[in-house]
C-alpha cells in the first residue's frame, strides 16, 4: 500500500451528535487517539458521557476491562474550536447536510492541519467532488460514510472523487478494515450505493402512502414479511428522519432527474409541519415521546376490534395447479384443517404435486416440527384431481398456474362452469390484473386476488387484491381466512405489483443500473445493501433467485401500467435475459452458479 496505516494514528471527529460520537466510540475502541471537536460545550458533554455510558455497560457485559475502559477514555478528548485538529492525520467532519457548513469547516480546517491530512465528509447527500473543489487540498478529500449505530454497523462507503489521491483512498480503506469495518468502493453521486438504492424505495412508499393506496400498517407488514426486512419503510424514514430522507432525496433529484428520486410531496408537508418521525415524537406514526420508538395509538390507526362484513362460510378449498406455490398453497390450507382438492392438468401432475406436499411434511416431522400423526391426517386431507370438474362442492377456488394472463382467463372461465354458486374465486398472481380474470366469469363480485409468496408454507404474507368489483363479503371472508390458516393479511388495490413487487422491484432494476454505468461492482452493492440496510439477501443474489425473465416480466408490467421512465427496464436485465441467462435456474444469471 502507498499510505501505511500506522500514519493514521490520530483522528478528528468534528460534529459530535449521534453519528459523531458513534464514530469516535468504534475509533478509540481501536486504540486510535480520537479528538471530537464541536462548537457546542453541550454536545461535547454529552458525547462524553455516552462514551462512558456504553464503556460502562461493555465492561458489565465483559467486553471489556475496567484498565481497557479507562485507556479507551483517555484516547478521547474534547474540545469546541478547531485549532485542536492541527495533530490529526485523518479528519471526518459529521456535520449538518449543508454544503455551507461542511465548506466553512473545510475551510477552516486547511488552514489548521498538515499538508498531508486526509479531511473526511461523512456525508450520504451531497457530491464529495464539490467539497473537494472548494478545498486547498482536493486530492486528500474523501468521503467516509458510516451508516448509523457507527459502533454496531459494519458498512463503510468510501467515497472517491476525481480529484482523490489513489494513497488517501487506500490509507482509509485500510483504517476501516482495521476498524473492523467491511469497506465498499463506490464513486461519488447522491446516496453512493446503499443510500442511494434505500431512499428511492422509501421514496415509493411514501408516494404509495400519499396516494391512499395501502395503510402505513399494510405497507410496513408487506415489506417486512415478503422480503424479510427489519423495518418497513415508513418506520424506516421515521427512524432515519423526514426531513434527513428530504433533503437526501432532493440531492439524488438534483443529480439524476429521475422522477422516482423527486421527493413525495408528503415528505415536504412533514417536515415543514415539524412531523420528522421519532426524533420529533410524530412522524408517519405517533410515538410516546419525542426520541422514543415507542409506537402509540393515532387517529390513523386501524381498530383491531372493527366488525367486517359478514362473510361465506369456507371448508373446502380447491388448488389448481401442481407447481410448487400451487402445492406450498395446498399444504398451506391443509395443515389449517381445510379439506383441498388439488387438481392438475392429469391426473399424473396432481399425484406428484400431492407427493410434493408429503416430502414437505415428512421434512417438518424430522426437524421435529409436526408429529407424524399431524403429518398423516394432514396429507390425508389432500384429494389429487386430474379434472377441474372436482371443484363442483369447493367454497373457494384458487388457482396457481403459469403467470399469463390468457392461461388464467380460460381457467376462471372453467371456474365460472363447474363451482357452485356463492364459491369465491382467487388468483395468486402476482403482477396480472385481478380484474381481468373475475371478467372472464358471470360473476365477478366473487373473484378477489390472494397472492402468497414462496415458499408458501413459510412466508407469513398474503396480498389481499380486490377489485372494484369484489364484493364486501368476498373480501372480508378471505381477510378473515387468511388469519385461519396463519398468515397475515394486507389490504392493495387491483393495481401492477400491489404492494411488494411495486416497491422491491424498481429497488431492483436501480441497482442493475448502478452496474451497468460501473458505478459499483456487484459484489460491493450486494455487500452494501446486506451491510447497510439489513437486507437478508442483496439485489444481486435475490435477482438470480427470483430468476432475471420473471424480474423481467413484472418489471415491463409496472413500466407499462405506472408510464415513467425511471422503471424501464434496465438495459442489461434485456440482453442477459435474452442470452440465456435467468439466474440460478439456467446456472448463470448475473453471476455464475455450480450445475447440479
Amino acid at each position: 500500500m502507498d499510505a501505511p496505516l500506522s500514519r493514521i494514528s490520530t483522528v478528528a471527529v468534528v460534529g459530535l451528535g449521534t453519528m459523531g460520537t458513534g464514530i469516535a466510540e468504534v475509533l478509540a475502541r481501536a486504540g486510535r487517539e480520537v479528538i471530537g471537536i464541536d462548537i457546542s460545550e453541550a454536545a461535547t458533554a454529552q458525547a462524553a458521557a455516552s462514551l462512558e455510558a456504553s464503556t460502562a455497560r461493555a465492561v458489565r457485559r465483559e467486553h471489556l476491562t475496567e484498565q481497557e475502559r479507562a485507556d479507551l477514555l483517555a484516547r478521547f478528548r474534547t474540545f469546541t474550536d478547531l485549532q485542536a485538529a492541527a495533530d490529526a492525520d485523518l479528519v471526518i467532519e459529521v456535520a449538518p447536510e449543508s454544503y455551507e457548513i461542511k465548506q466553512q469547516i473545510f475551510r477552516a480546517l486547511d488552514a489548521v492541519v498538515r499538508p498531508e491530512t486526509i479531511l473526511a465528509t461523512g456525508t450520504n447527500a451531497l457530491s464529495v467532488t464539490r467539497l473537494a473543489a472548494d478545498s486547498a487540498r482536493p486530492e486528500r478529500v474523501i468521503g467516509l460514510h458510516f451508516f448509523n449505530p457507527a459502533p454496531a454497523m459494519k458498512l463503510v462507503e468510501v467515497v472517491s472523487s476525481v480529484l482523490t489521491a489513489p494513497t488517501a483512498v487506500a490509507a482509509v480503506t485500510d483504517l476501516a478494515v482495521e476498524l473492523g469495518k467491511e469497506p465498499v468502493a463506490v464513486g461519488d453521486r447522491p446516496g453512493f450505493v446503499a443510500d442511494g438504492l434505500l431512499f428511492g424505495y422509501l421514496n415509493q412508499a411514501a408516494a404509495m402512502y400519499e396516494a391512499k393506496y395501502a395503510s402505513r400498517e399494510d405497507i410496513d407488514a408487506a415489506m417486512k414479511l415478503g422480503c424479510g426486512l427489519p423495518m418497513g419503510p415508513l418506520a424506516l424514514l421515521d427512524l432515519i428522519g423526514v426531513d434527513t430522507a428530504r433533503t437526501v432525496l432532493d440531492a439524488m433529484y438534483a443529480e439524476s432527474r429521475d422522477r422516482l428520486h423527486a421527493p413525495a410531496p408528503i415528505l415536504k408537508q412533514l417536515s415543514e409541519a415539524g412531523l420528522t418521525g421519532r426524533k420529533a415524537g410524530r412522524g408517519f406514526y405517533s410515538y410516546e415521546e419525542p426520541g422514543s420508538s415507542v409506537v402509540v395509538r393515532d387517529a390513523l390507526t386501524p381498530l383491531s376490534d372493527a366488525v367486517a362484513a359478514p362473510g361465506r362460510t369456507i371448508r373446502s378449498v380447491g388448488v389448481a395447479g401442481s407447481g410448487t406455490m400451487a402445492s406450498g398453497i395446498a399444504e398451506v390450507f391443509a395443515k389449517a384443517g381445510y379439506d383441498i382438492v388439488l387438481a392438475a392438468r392429469s391426473e399424473e401432475k396432481a399425484d406428484a404435486a400431492k407427493a410434493r406436499i408429503g416430502k414437505s411434511l415428512q421434512r417438518s416431522v424430522d426437524k421435529g416440527r409436526m408429529t407424524a400423526e399431524a403429518a398423516a391426517q394432514t396429507l390425508a386431507r389432500i384429494a389429487p384431481a386430474g379434472s377441474y370438474e372436482a371443484f363442483a362442492d369447493v367454497d373457494l377456488a384458487l388457482e396457481a398456474v403459469a403467470e399469463d394472463l390468457e392461461i388464467k382467463r380460460q381457467l376462471f372461465g372453467t371456474f365460472d362452469k363447474v363451482c357452485k354458486p356463492g364459491a369465491i374465486l382467487a388468483t395468486t398472481t402476482s403482477s396480472l390484473p385481478v380484474v381481468a380474470c373475475a371478467r372472464a366469469t358471470s360473476r365477478p363480485q366473487d373473484v378477489i386476488g390472494m397472492h402468497f409468496f414462496n415458499p408458501a408454507p413459510a412466508m407469513k404474507l398474503v396480498e389481499v387484491v380486490r377489485t372494484v368489483l369484489t364484493s364486501d363479503d368476498v373480501h372480508s371472508t378471505v381477510k378473515d381466512l387468511t388469519l385461519k390458516i396463519r398468515k397475515h393479511p394486507v389490504d392493495c388495490g387491483d393495481r401492477a405489483g400491489f404492494i411488494v413487487n411495486a416497491l422491491l422491484f424498481p429497488y431492483l432494476n436501480n441497482a442493475i443500473k448502478m452496474v451497468q454505468e460501473h458505478y459499483a461492482t456487484l459484489d460491493d452493492i450486494d455487500a452494501a445493501m446486506k451491510l447497510g440496510g439489513g437486507y437478508p439477501m442483496g439485489p444481486f443474489e435475490l435477482l438470480d433467485v427470483v430468476g432475471l425473465d420473471v424480474s423481467l416480466a413484472i418489471e415491463k408490467v409496472l413500466h407499462r401500467e405506472f408510464r415513467d421512465p425511471g422503471l424501464a427496464p434496465a438495459p442489461l436485465l434485456e440482453h442477459l435475459v435474452a442470452a440465456g441467462c435467468l439466474g440460478r435456474k439456467t446456472g448463470r444469471g448475473f453471476r455464475e452458479y455450480a450445475r447440479r
